[in-house]
């Protein structure tokens, strides 16, 4: 097919999401373009887990076999950078890299991700990813039972993390200066999970084990692991930057985006943890899926129209 642009979409994000809706306009024979910064947010864990026949693989193993995977079909680039900037350009948009290389499609897909902001708590960063974690279903099972920490950092949320992982061992909520209402503190009982109202100082061990929590009266408690449901923002600034709009979640904002995953900027669609509240990498490349058929679609029917 001819067109006046040379990819008919360009892809912001070659994590999970952005490579899902590239194999897709791949599949369709449709040249695409992949930018990609190489920051992935499951970077900081060193295995990923409750992937269908990848339970165990690295992250960024599963990455790399899908890149040398997407290389062989001809119509995809991959190119590796940053985003700095994108304008409409020729009915459709140019995307220019922060080391000035430039690029034009007729569509473009947002999968740029989000960043986890950190408690501020001595020996929590260190440990992220490895001890520290966010996600029961993706590393709950290889704490393997016991004692287990919630950092409350989420305000109602941090309740219903720490209800939900009590299937996984015995589970101490920290408040860290949270007041939980009688309504919270009767699921929590219900669940066996206990709460420790003093404040954390700090979490010790030899990074990243984790030998105990040890809170502001001078006590160590000692746990495996500690979940911490922690709020997040977007990675880029570009959504905000085309005037994307934006829905509230319980941990920070999500690009809107319709049934196909168009945002409300025509040509503009958005994948992945930036553009969904559920998250790990089935979900993601499930979203990205669906933003490569959607552009697709949308693809065909102005054609036609043409």
């Amino acid at each position: 097919m001819n067109h006046a642009l040379p990819y008919d979409a360009v892809i912001v994000g070659g994590s999970f999401a952005g490579l899902s809706a590239a194999m897709q306009l791949a599949r369709a024979r449709r040249p695409v373009l992949v930018i990609d910064a190489g920051q992935p947010r499951n970077r900081f864990a060193s295995h990923s887990h409750g992937v269908l026949a990848l339970d165990g693989r690295a992250g960024g193993d599963i990455l790399d076999e899908t890149r040398t995977q997407l290389a062989r079909y001809p119509t995809v680039s991959l190119l590796t950078g940053e985003v700095a900037q994108i304008e409409a350009w020729d009915g459709g948009f140019r995307v220019e890299t922060s080391d000035g290389q430039r690029a034009e499609g007729r569509r473009l897909v947002l999968a740029t991700g989000i960043t986890d902001i950190l408690p501020d708590v001595p020996g929590l960063t260190p440990r992220w990813g490895k001890t520290v974690l966010h996600c029961p279903y993706c590393h709950g099972y290889e704490v393997g039972g016991g004692p287990i920490g919630v950092l409350a950092a989420a305000g109602p949320l941090s309740v219903h993390q720490a209800s939900l992982i009590a299937d996984w061992g015995e589970v101490t909520l920290f408040a860290n200066g949270v007041d939980f209402d009688q309504a919270a503190r009767t699921v929590l009982a219900r669940r066996s999970v206990a709460i420790e109202p003093v404040p954390v100082v700090a979490i010790e061990g030899a990074a990243p084990v984790i030998d105990g929590i040890r809170l502001g009266d001078g006590r160590l408690v000692a746990v495996k692991a500690l979940f911490v449901a922690a709020p997040n923002r977007m990675a880029s600034g570009l959504a905000a930057a085309l005037g994307c709009a934006f829905d509230q979640t319980p941990l920070g904002a999500i690009i809107r985006t319709d049934s196909s995953k168009l945002t409300t900027v025509p040509g503009v669609y958005a994948a992945g943890d930036a553009a969904r509240a559920m998250a790990n990498i089935t979900f993601a490349a499930a979203d990205g899926v669906q933003a490569g058929l959607g552009l697709h679609h949308q693809l065909i029917a102005e054609e036609v129209a043409a």
